[in-house]
């Protein structure tokens, strides 16, 4: 299958992987309909980013995904739905943990009853690795038992679950993409990479949480290239599919590895205020990637290094944007 000439919608396109995936599509001749939260300030987020000749080619339309009837109106006539609309934040959804249950487990239920009530072909929902919690066995593999080590994954357990049982139930042909630490430009400061690249560029110390749990991380453009391969292939109908390099670093051997590219000395600090509730931490993730290249013909091109320098180089021409100084949650 091709996406020349497809109708295709992707909620949450105005996030970091949203961004990229609708920037991909568009370059492969897809009708794009990029739904973005609503904002008083018509802002497009991430798809700011995106080249004048691309954003041109897109129909943004703002809503609401806890709002059935929006969703039901933006899925009509669409042939594939890529869903990444969610609260991801883990520190926030100590704080508001009702706003995740409404965004995750309700927006996705408003999404998936749309897609079968408007006979999408197929819909591609977004999983995470934090689903898994910390691994009973390494590499995790999609049989690994879903543990819900705080609100956030809790709420995305949830979700899965309303996805697949929208297959059970209906038929909906859904597949599921769980992606572990996916990084690389437009990401923001509330994640771990662009936290150390920002730090290291404008602060005298890196403050971080916990140095030693384990993370597999993912380039975006190979994460993207997941998506498109799962929507693409219908062996992937029913399934849920891991994403992910399969080679874990803790985070201050991260860290280290960053300022090593950046060319920086500088001192790792840990911060209390980062630091996750012992129960709540995910210590390790490591991906067994086997079933997508088995199901879809996926694997990853990139190396941690080769993300590494375009991250950094986006970070360093946009260090404005980051607020170093204060904790991002």
């Amino acid at each position: 299958m091709t996406f020349e000439g497809k109708k295709i919608l992707v909620t949450g396109a105005g996030g970091f992987i949203g961004s990229h995936l609708t920037e991909e599509l568009v370059k492969m001749g897809a009708e794009v309909t990029a739904m973005i939260h609503y904002n008083s300030n018509n802002s497009w987020g991430n798809l700011e980013w995106l080249d004048p000749r691309v954003k041109d080619q897109l129909k943004v339309i703002p809503g609401n995904i806890e709002d059935a009837h929006f969703v039901h109106k933006v899925t009509r006539g669409q042939d594939i739905v890529f869903h990444l609309a969610a609260l991801i934040a883990i520190p926030y959804s100590y704080d508001a943990p009702l706003n995740y249950v409404r965004t995750n487990v309700e927006g996705t239920t408003n999404i998936m009853h749309a897609c079968m009530e408007n006979q999408v072909s197929k819909v591609v929902h977004t999983s995470t690795s934090e689903t898994y919690g910390t691994a009973i066995y390494a590499p995790i593999d999609e049989k690994h038992p879903l543990q819900g080590q705080s609100p956030y994954s809790a709420t995305k357990i949830g979700a899965d679950k309303i996805a697949e049982s929208y297959y059970l139930s209906f038929g909906l042909p859904v597949a599921t993409i769980r992606p572990f630490n996916t990084f690389g430009p437009r990401q923001s400061a509330r994640a771990v990479i662009p936290t150390i690249i920002s730090q290291g560029l404008a602060e005298k110390h890196i403050k971080l949480g916990s140095l030693t749990p384990v993370r597999d991380l993912n380039y975006v453009k190979d994460t993207v290239q997941g998506f498109l391969k799962i929507a693409q292939s219908a062996n992937s109908i029913g399934q849920v599919i891991n994403v992910g390099q399969g080679q874990g670093i803790t985070i201050g051997e991260l860290a280290q590895k960053i300022l090593q590219v950046m060319g920086v000395d500088k001192p790792i600090v840990t911060d209390p205020e980062r630091i996750r509730p012992e129960k709540s931490e995910v210590f390790k993730l490591i991906c067994d990637h086997s079933k997508a290249k088995e199901l879809v013909g996926w694997e990853p091109s990139y190396t941690l290094e080769q993300g590494l320098i375009e991250t950094v180089e986006f970070v360093t021409k946009n260090i404005n944007l980051f607020k170093t100084n204060i904790y991002n949650k």
